[in-house]
Formats: structure tokens, C-alpha cells, sequence
């Protein structure tokens, strides 16, 4: 796997283990699931505009994807209201990696090394020792195994969908509908007053990090096989055990303290776009608009955090200076070169 897919992979696992533990821990998690699409999509919406960049061949896998991903959001809202997380958490990211090595391999003709293979043995392995084998509730580890099914399904539909657009257009898109049917379900069956009440700086941040980290792996899968990945997005597991860990000896972090967290991860995030991918100015315009909105909301709308809007103000000013400075950075290089 190339430095830089891992590098991806690794700042996804991060992120993937916050909004999952915030999700875990919200009063109902069907609710702010919902409020969580809901944020991710309109935040990155002028993002995905900015890099647009899609081709006619991705609606199949756009159709596919987002079918594996609107019952993998319904098993995963269901199976934190039912079992514990550190049950269903290790179960679904440790078996994802196993169904995508066996189906690749089996079904879809994959060619597979013996060094990938054994990195998915030595990955679950750790799971396990990291979960260990007793006391494992019944309903989470089948609701465990069904999410593992949904995200191996997605994983690698993912991998062949990705050549036909960049990460974040493909993900925006993808996951509009499954947002849109699971936001109207939860409304219609919980009502608008529980959806309003599930509004928060802890349902924003898991929004936010819901998109950043799968965008990551999208583009990690365009760097490298979706064994690869698959594997070493596991390494969530423990980043997801350690946050449980601390929670369950209640020490307790603000939903301000993560809201800051996850701003300063996506502004890490931002950096990266900036360097890889071209249109930095655009880039950091689209960002930078997204951190005044964040900043607007902490301010403006109950309940405020006024740390969390200072934090999402500076990014938005970080990012743009960044975005102007690889920009001439980039366009000196090319000066060099013509020269």
C-alpha cells in the first residue's frame, strides 16, 4: 500500500471511531443518525460542487453503493440502541475486511497475495484480543456481522465507482439518497420535534467526521486495493475501544471539546486536499465557507459554543492563507519548469 493511501486510511480510522462512539451515545441514535446525514451533505455540498468531477458510467455504482449504505446506517442506528458498541463495533470492522478478501478473491476473479491475506488474519486476530471472546451479546454480534456484510458490499462497489468520479462528488452523491430515505423515515416515524431535539454540536461533529473519513477512503481506494484498505481501516477498532474505555470510566469530554477535535481534524483534512488534488483556490474558498458556517451556527444557534466558533473562525483563515500560498507555490513551480 502506497504512503499515501495508508496515511488516508489511518486518518479515516480516526474519524470513523469518533462518529461512532458519539452516535453510540446520543439518547436516540435514529434521530441524530439522521441529523448526521443531514449535516454531512449540506456541509460538503459546496465542497463537492467546487471539485466536480463526474462521469455517465458512476450512476450504476452510485444506485449500488448507496442500496449497501441506507441498510448499513438503519442496522448500525438500530444496533447501538440494542447492544453495546464494544460488541458491534469490532465485530462489523473486523468481519468487513474478511467478506471483501473472500468475495473479491471468490466472486468477483480479485487477484489476492498471500501478504494481504495474512494482513487480514493478523488484523482480526487483534480484534479479537482487543474484544476478547466472552460475554459477547447475542443481538450485537449478528447485528455486528450484518453491517460487515453492507460494508464489504459497499467497499468494493466503492473501488470500481470511484474510477468514474473524484472521492468527494462520488461520496455526495452517493450518499444523497440513503440521507434523504432514512432522514424522511426517522420523521415520519419518530416526528419532527425528536429529529429538532437531536440537533447538537456532537450530531454535527459526527456528520462532519461520517463524510471526512469515508471521503479519505475513497481516496485511499484509488491509490490501492480494496483488501488493502479494507484491513487497515480496522485499526478503528482500537482507536474506537480506547474512546469507549475512557467513557465507560466516565471521564467525561464536552461535546465542545469534540466539536473542536473534529474541526481541527477536517481542517487537516483540508490541508491534504490542498496538496493533492488541483483547483486549491477553490478548495480553500469552499472550506473556508464551511468553517464561517460552523462558526455562524456555534454562535448564533442554541446551543452555543463559543470555543468551537473561535476554533471554526481560525480554520476558515488558515485554510484560505494555505489555499493561497500552495497556490503560488504551485504556479512557481510551473514557472520553474517552462523556464
Amino acid at each position: 500500500m502506497p504512503a499515501s493511501a495508508l496515511a488516508f486510511v489511518l486518518a479515516a480510522a480516526g474519524l470513523h471511531a469518533l462518529w461512532n462512539l458519539l452516535l453510540a451515545r446520543a439518547r436516540d441514535v435514529e434521530s441524530a443518525t439522521a441529523v448526521a446525514l443531514i449535516v454531512a451533505e449540506l456541509v460538503f455540498a459546496p465542497v463537492a460542487v467546487v471539485l466536480w468531477r463526474v462521469d455517465a458510467g458512476v450512476w450504476p455504482w452510485l444506485v449500488g453503493s448507496g442500496l449497501f449504505e441506507i441498510a448499513y446506517f438503519t442496522l448500525l442506528a438500530t444496533a447501538y440502541r440494542k447492544a453495546p458498541l464494544s460488541v458491534v463495533y469490532p465485530i462489523a470492522r473486523g468481519g468487513a475486511p474478511v467478506l471483501v478478501l473472500l468475495v473479491g478473491a471468490v466472486a468477483l476473479g480479485h487477484t489476492t497475495s498471500w501478504r494481504q491475506a495474512a494482513a487480514v488474519v493478523l488484523i482480526v486476530a487483534g480484534i479479537l484480543l482487543v474484544r476478547g471472546l466472552r460475554g459477547a451479546h447475542p443481538a450485537g454480534v449478528l447485528f455486528g456481522l450484518a453491517i460487515a456484510s453492507c460494508i464489504a458490499g459497499y467497499t468494493l462497489i466503492d473501488k470500481r465507482g470511484i474510477t468514474y468520479a473524484g472521492p468527494i462528488p462520488y461520496l455526495e452523491l452517493s450518499m444523497l439518497g440513503p440521507a434523504a430515505v432514512y432522514a424522511g423515515a426517522v420523521l415520519r416515524v419518530r416526528g419532527t420535534a425528536a429529529v429538532r431535539a437531536a440537533v447538537g454540536p456532537a450530531t454535527i461533529v459526527a456528520g462532519m467526521a461520517t463524510f471526512g473519513a469515508y471521503a479519505l477512503v475513497l481516496a485511499a481506494l484509488q491509490r490501492a486495493s480494496a483488501t488493502s484498505v479494507a484491513a487497515a481501516r480496522e485499526t478503528s477498532v482500537v482507536i474506537a475501544a480506547a474512546l469507549a474505555a475512557h467513557h465507560a470510566h466516565a471521564v467525561f469530554i464536552s461535546a465542545e471539546t469534540w466539536g473542536i477535535l473534529a474541526t481541527t481534524a477536517l481542517l487537516g483534512f483540508g490541508m491534504a486536499l490542498l496538496r493533492y488534488l488541483p483547483g486549491r483556490l477553490y478548495i480553500a474558498s469552499a472550506l473556508a465557507w464551511g468553517f464561517v458556517w460552523i462558526a455562524y451556527g456555534r454562535v448564533m444557534i442554541a446551543p452555543r459554543s463559543y470555543g468551537l466558533g473561535v476554533v471554526a473562525l481560525v480554520s476558515s483563515l488558515l485554510i484560505l492563507i494555505a489555499g493561497v500560498a500552495v497556490f503560488l507555490w504551485a504556479r512557481g513551480r510551473t514557472r520553474e519548469r517552462v523556464s
